[in-house]
């Protein structure tokens, strides 16, 4: 194993993503404004479904465990890269690197089955509104999100021990702004062809079962919506599913993209676009998402901005 030749003392070098030219660093700012408001939204909209009783649904508990994974997931990677750019340092540790490939490994992986869990909700809810208490109740809906976490965790226990039980005997110069398995293996002096076709496998389980669960559902979803004599409802049904299919059309549109292809066939430059898109972006965009084309969370923020207007008298 390589553990034995490595250390945890073992320092990797980030390049990061930006340099000092006056550009990079209107983006550089611009990524810690970005940053702001998707730590304000996901731990906002957290607290309001915990706060908000009206909200204690099992859609709205599903919604709450995505912005909690919005949330770790964008404070596992730019804290550290704004760090780096700030101090000049570009150095993370070994057990800094592990420490990010699990936390976002397990993060993307967890949000895979939990997308495909809120679709899930989602036709349930439309398509058998008469059962859907019993189909989603608390202890059903609980466990549904709990293998989500615990699938995505398994998911990044493997990626770790993996990655690091080859060899970096050359450069320790990392074409990126976080510590991303791909972008490491590049560095490794072993043949990784072999762990590139399980991952390839792994990959086709993480991100394309669900997307089947996923476009099944909304098959399903959409042909009820058509048929529906409501108005009002076919409105309703349309607004709630249409911001759950915005989300997963970045989020796995992202994740295709990075993960279903050769090693040999990356280039630094899109790699890092497309993750700040799906480590930065997305989170912002999740929580807008659903607040703004959502009555119900919009009601119960200006609920909870009313109380706190009222106890400053």
């Amino acid at each position: 194993m390589a553990w034995e030749n490595q250390t945890f003392n073992s320092d990797f070098i980030l390049l990061g993503i930006f340099n000092h030219s006056p550009t990079h660093i209107f983006l550089f700012f611009l990524v810690l404004a970005i940053f702001s408001v998707a730590f304000m939204g996901n731990s906002a909209m957290v607290l309001l479904i915990y706060l908000d009783t009206q909200l204690h649904t099992p859609m709205y508990f599903l919604l709450s465990q995505l912005s909690l994974m919005d949330f770790m997931l964008i404070c596992t990677t730019v804290p550290k890269m704004a760090f780096n750019y700030l101090s000049g340092s570009k150095f993370i540790s070994m057990a800094g690197c592990a420490t990010q490939i699990f936390f976002y490994t397990s993060l993307l992986g967890s949000e895979c089955f939990l997308l495909a869990v809120m679709a899930y909700d989602c036709y349930i809810a439309i398509c058998h509104p008469l059962r859907y208490t019993n189909f989603m109740r608390p202890q059903v809906c609980g466990l549904m999100a709990a293998f989500s976490w615990i699938l995505g965790s398994t998911d990044g226990i493997i990626n770790v021990v993996a990655t690091f039980s080859f060899s970096y005997c050359g450069s320790r110069e990392i074409a990126h702004f976080f510590c991303e398995f791909p972008s490491l293996l590049i560095l490794s002096c072993n043949d990784t062809s072999i762990f590139e076709k399980v991952l390839f496998i792994c990959c086709i389980v993480m991100l394309v079962f669900p997307v089947a669960i996923i476009i099944a559902s909304y098959a399903r979803v959409i042909l009820a919506v058509i048929h529906m004599g409501s108005g009002e409802g076919r409105r309703k049904a349309f607004t709630t599913c249409s911001s759950h299919l915005l989300v997963v059309g970045m989020y796995y549109g992202a994740g295709l993209f990075m993960y279903i292809r050769p090693t040999s066939d990356r280039s630094p430059k899109k790699d890092k676009r497309v993750s700040v898109f799906y480590t930065i972006l997305t989170p912002m965009l999740n929580p807008l998402i659903y607040s703004l084309r959502n009555k119900e969370v919009t009601r119960a923020f200006k609920k909870m901005l009313g109380k706190g207007k009222s106890g400053e008298r």
